[in-house]
């Protein structure tokens, strides 16, 4: 007589669970495989065409594209206009960056050496706030703020510097009859949508500076400006650099702040949207992208090199 068995049949599952238990790298493959699927083939292929379209040109009797490989497209970039379009994103680019560094360092200090417990949950709070509302929004809600009729402008008139905006607008290199038309007002606008990516990494950078150098700096005899710049900016440069990395990118790369409040093509994104819908030359608006890119490139292997993505 045969005795019942002791424990019930193994499952497909079981057999699976124990496969997966005998070897875990198996289930990491399988794990990581969707995400690297999508990486190599969406992205990483997209950028790959995008590439590939860049050296493709366009037949000046026909429109059409012609698929051969050339140089020629890159070399229009060149061309005064384009070049325009290239150094003036850059220029805007840098200018945002300088500016919300400047303007998040007394934020990130104020929370990363006071702010504690309950405060600190307020900074979080106040500095995610922001991003948690739609990009859009937050862009027509500054296009009402800058127009002529906007709040801005009615403070203005009624505290008695209203002249200060005129003067502002009647600068050469602005030319426009409101902020919200003009690239001083593109520039508060960027400044405004990008600063939360710079407090954070800052902040987190400031946290990390040992508060021993800096009472060692001041047993020294070192005045505050001194242990600042000495002991303090060194130390959080690495923050300022990941805070641009966000900054920088995203400035670079934007055509709806553009659109929506300068009502200019003079931008990299711009210039791609157009070429690529309304003038249908998609070799350059694919070289115009490129740009970008090689920036980006060259930005991350100096900022690497800087210790930037230990702030991150």
């Amino acid at each position: 007589m045969t005795s019942p068995a002791i424990f019930p049949a193994r499952t497909s599952a079981d057999r699976l669970t124990g496969l997966f238990w005998r070897r875990p790298g198996l289930l990491l493959f399988l794990l990581l495989l969707p995400p690297l699927l999508w990486l190599g083939i969406i992205y990483l292929g997209s950028l790959a065409a995008l590439l590939l379209q860049s050296f493709y040109s366009i037949d000046e009797f026909s429109g059409m594209v012609r698929e051969e490989l050339t140089l020629k497209t890159y070399a229009e970039l060149f061309r005064p206009q384009n070049l325009d379009i290239l150094l003036r994103t850059v220029l805007m680019a840098a200018a945002v960056t300088l500016a919300c560094a400047f303007i998040a360092f007394p934020v990130a200090f104020y929370a990363a050496r006071f702010a504690c417990g309950p405060w600190k949950a307020v900074f979080y709070l106040g500095v995610m706030l922001p991003l948690w509302s739609s990009y859009l929004v937050k862009v027509y809600a500054w296009k009402l703020i800058l127009a002529k009729e906007g709040i801005l402008s009615w403070a203005a008139g009624a505290s008695g510097t209203s002249f200060v905006i005129d003067g502002l607008l009647s600068m050469p290199v602005i030319g426009s009859s409101s902020l919200s038309t003009s690239p001083l007002g593109t520039f508060m606008v960027f400044v405004y949508v990008w600063l939360p990516y710079m407090i954070l990494p800052m902040q987190a950078a400031l946290e990390r500076v040992p508060a021993s150098l800096l009472e060692a700096s001041a047993d020294l005899g070192a005045t505050q400006s001194q242990t600042l710049r000495r002991v303090i900016l060194p130390l959080a440069l690495p923050g300022v650099i990941a805070g641009s990395i966000f900054t920088f990118s995203l400035t670079l790369g934007d055509y709806i702040i553009p659109q929506i409040v300068g009502n200019s093509a003079n931008f990299i994104g711009m210039a791609v949207y157009q070429l690529q819908g309304t003038a249908g030359n998609i070799p350059l608006a694919a070289a115009f992208a490129v740009v970008p890119i090689l920036i980006m490139l060259v930005y991350l292997g100096l900022a690497k090199k800087a210790g930037a993505f230990d702030a991150l």
